[in-house]
């Protein structure tokens, strides 16, 4: 790669979000950090007294928490008059004593905007990276387009009324694989820690790795920078699937949502761009040209936010009902130019890592979720592997 650019257990859970001493005050050594993202789409309609209960995997650790809500797709405002963060004991159920009001302008409900996001204030007390989040909400007259992610990878729950303040599991007996309502968790960290956003499709988003196991590639990039001791300690995981570099469908375009997604995300030292592959199978007479001038604008709009830019190359698919030769051909060109071009600061290659020897046409069957499109769990960390922590500091942290 080239180099970058300058610019649990219970015992463990126990301690999460624990009412302690309140948070040191924000400071010039400190900032805000996201530790949890997910990509925000249109979700159907709300559904009024209904409380969800949604369990994320943190990144970064730090205190201050404090959540997004999302409402981007609303076409009305929405009311959310209970939400809460507590920890995770098993299921629904939460380590006794770590669940905690959330407040918005020191009041307890929040009225977010049709089209808005809204940060809650800060919660005092430290959350460790790694920690299985639960964040309870509830509103009483969700109506028309919910916002949120649909494939979450991970089991939530729901409940009819609230009761988001309860730490039991009693009532929360539906399930969702769904997060509603919430698009990014962040922290507050020493102003060196930094985070990577990756931008991207289904195979960002994890589909064919293990629910409920956090195996998607960005969790095992999560956790090698935590073991690294590195700077970058944030990962938010800003997969839909199904997306477009350039096209609106499943959510917005790569390019349309990246501001929203990806640059609004406090602390995003590094954008990772890895999509292409469903403009590709989609055969609607995209050209390496379109795609490589998409990159092109992603790469600027992040340079001219002070971010450097990680491109990767598009995995082999062939096997996949839409693979076609023209697609490949494309496929082999936009790769081409990825590990060539100025545009990027440094590049992955997922392409050789996750191809096979006998045909580099197709994904290795050992790395192969069974679709030859979606990698499985070791595809998943082999493509986390393949990433170079360094090329994700960006030059020297702020001071």
């Amino acid at each position: 790669m080239r180099a970058a650019r300058p610019a649990g257990t219970a015992a463990l859970a126990a301690v999460l979000l624990a009412v302690a001493a309140p948070a040191p005050a924000a400071g010039p050594g400190t900032h805000s950090v996201v530790t949890w993202g997910a990509s925000a789409d249109r979700l159907g309609d709300g559904v009024p007294d209904r409380a969800y209960r949604l369990v994320l995997r943190t990144s970064a650790g730090g205190d201050g928490l404090r959540v997004r809500l999302s409402n981007a797709f609303g076409d009305r405002p929405l009311t959310l008059d209970s939400v809460w963060a507590g920890t995770q004991d098993t299921g629904a159920r939460l380590v006794p004593g770590s669940n905690r009001r959330l407040t918005f302008g020191g009041a307890p409900s929040v009225r977010v905007p049709a089209g808005a996001t809204l940060w809650s204030d800060p919660l005092p007390g430290r959350l460790p990276g790694g920690a299985n989040l639960v964040v309870s909400l509830h509103s009483p007259d969700a109506a028309g387009p919910a916002s949120g992610h649909g494939m979450a990878m991970q089991t939530s729950y729901t409940a009819e009324g609230d009761h988001g303040g309860e730490e039991s599991d009693e009532h929360w007996t539906g399930r969702t694989g769904s997060w509603f309502y919430l698009d990014a968790v962040a922290v507050r960290t020493p102003a060196r820690t930094g985070a990577v956003a990756a931008l991207g499709d289904s195979i960002t988003d994890g589909w064919q790795s293990t629910s409920d196991l956090n195996r998607r590639w960005p969790d095992y990039l999560a956790r090698r920078l935590q073991q690294a001791g590195s700077d970058v300690r944030g990962v938010a995981n800003e997969g839909i699937s199904g997306n477009k570099v350039l096209a609106d469908g499943a959510g917005p375009s790569a390019l349309n949502r990246l501001d929203r997604d990806v640059l609004s995300l406090p602390g995003v030292r590094t954008v990772f761009l890895f999509e292409g592959v469903n403009d590709l199978k989609a055969h609607t007479g995209v050209t390496a040209g379109d795609l490589v001038d998409g990159y092109r604008q992603i790469a600027a709009r992040a340079h001219a936010a002070g971010k450097c830019v990680v491109g990767a190359t598009i995995a082999p698919f062939k096997g996949w009902g839409e693979w076609d030769a023209d697609a490949e051909a494309v496929r082999q060109e936009v790769n081409t130019f990825v590990r060539t071009s100025d545009a990027f600061d440094a590049f992955t290659d997922f392409d050789r890592v996750l191809r096979s020897p006998y045909d580099r046409e197709r994904m290795l069957p050992a790395l192969d979720g069974g679709d030859h499109l979606h990698p499985n769990d070791k595809g998943m960390q082999a493509m986390a592997d393949a990433v170079d922590l360094t090329a994700l500091q960006c030059g020297d942290p702020p001071a």
